[in-house]
């Protein structure tokens, strides 16, 4: 049978101690002893560093890029991992970063149509990447723009959960906010608290919403800012709440002037952008809490309009809003049957956290006395929901 690399490690330190291979390794000694007892698996790096220690001639390279009978995949995977690390430990050219900003206005767009649990893993290993660039050194306004890229990221990363309902999401936003300080990029840092008001929204924190939400706008100090075209609706939606028509009307005006300041390329259909289909879906949402069915139904007609089909979820928010003014004007069973009907054409694996929260708000606003109604129930039974008998 063919060595492993701890069997091979072993065997080439012979009668050498741990802390002489160690030493000239320029690694720990508990590094060398996990590695001998397969307690931990050898980086590239680790790997050359010992075969160069004990004069392996590449056995030990060899070995960590695949040990014997490991699958193919597995294999393939850690000879990429392995190339990745080499990469990282380079300098990082101008063409990189623009690369990495790319890739993460790629996965921007992306959350408007992708499941977020497929988006979930290839935004994680986009952050392990940037991570071990960001391990080196770097020049000043590199190291910036490489921690700015880690914000905006972490800023994805947590609304990805927070669509997911992973509690998880709070401390990506404070990732997100930490790195955004470091990179000293205010509308980064702007555009994570916008984006981490609506986790306090959903969460029933209205206070905390509004608070978040003006600290963001605060940031953007009055410049074309996607976080303050972002966090205006956010206000307008928890002062529809509070029944507050007047401050709800002057947070939807706030929104349209800044929307209308961004340049043409902020201006898209992104988590990282703002556009006219996400403005007239949260107006549409506000005005819906007021019960001025008909307005919202003005822009929630524009909203679809607006949004293309393959933006499912945005799409199914606006019909649950929909539905709810249904229930406004007191056609309960019909809102009810819309929201059913809606719920049950979205795939299962569109079916995210933030949608089930909207259907059952939608759900629990029906009177007690209501509930009894056979659409009612239906939309209680498919979310699960205590029926009122």
């Amino acid at each position: 049978m063919a060595e492993t690399f701890a069997e091979a490690l072993r065997r080439l330190r012979g009668t050498r101690s741990v802390r002489d291979v160690a030493r000239i390794a320029a690694c720990g000694k508990t590094v060398v002893s996990d590695l001998e007892t397969g307690r931990r698996q050898p980086t590239t790096s680790m790997a050359q560093a010992l075969d160069a220690a004990l004069d392996a001639g590449g056995l030990l390279i060899s070995l960590a890029a695949g040990p014997p009978g490991m699958p193919g995949a597995a294999r393939a995977a850690r000879v990429q991992a392995g190339f990745a690390e080499l990469l990282a430990a380079d300098d990082i050219t101008t063409v990189s970063l623009e690369e990495w900003e790319f890739t993460i206005a790629r996965h921007g767009r992306a959350t408007r149509y992708r499941p977020e649990g497929e988006l979930l893993d290839d935004l994680l290993t986009a952050f392990v990447d940037l991570r071990a660039l960001l391990a080196h050194r770097h020049p000043p306004q590199i190291r910036r723009r490489l921690l700015a890229a880690c914000a905006s990221l972490s800023g994805l990363l947590a609304l990805t959960l927070l669509r997911l309902g992973d509690p998880g999401a709070r401390d990506w936003w404070r990732t997100g906010r930490a790195a955004a300080t470091q990179a000293e990029d205010r509308q980064v840092l702007a555009w994570i608290y916008a984006q981490e008001s609506y986790q306090l929204y959903y969460s029933s924190d209205f206070a905390g919403a509004i608070e978040l939400a003006v600290r963001a706008q605060q940031l953007a100090g009055g410049l074309p800012c996607v976080a303050d075209a972002l966090a205006a609706p956010l206000e307008a939606r928890v002062h529809a709440r509070a029944g507050r028509h007047d401050e709800t009307d002057d947070a939807l005006r706030r929104a349209e002037r800044a929307l209308s300041r961004l340049a043409p390329e902020d201006q898209q259909s992104s988590a990282l952008g703002y556009d006219a289909a996400q403005l007239a879906s949260h107006s549409g949402s506000a005005w819906t809490l007021l019960h001025d069915t008909a307005r919202a139904w003005e822009q929630q007609q524009r909203a679809l309009e607006l949004y293309p089909v393959e933006q499912r979820l945005d799409r199914v928010l606006v019909a649950l809003d929909r539905a709810q003014c249904l229930s406004h004007d007191g056609r309960l069973a019909e809102g009810a049957s819309l929201a059913v009907e809606t719920i049950e054409a979205v795939p299962v694996e569109h079916r995210s956290a933030l949608l089930l929260y909207r259907a059952r708000d939608l759900a629990d606003s029906v009177p007690t006395t209501d509930r009894r109604l056979p659409e009612v129930r239906a939309l209680r039974d498919l979310l699960a929901l205590p029926s009122a008998e």
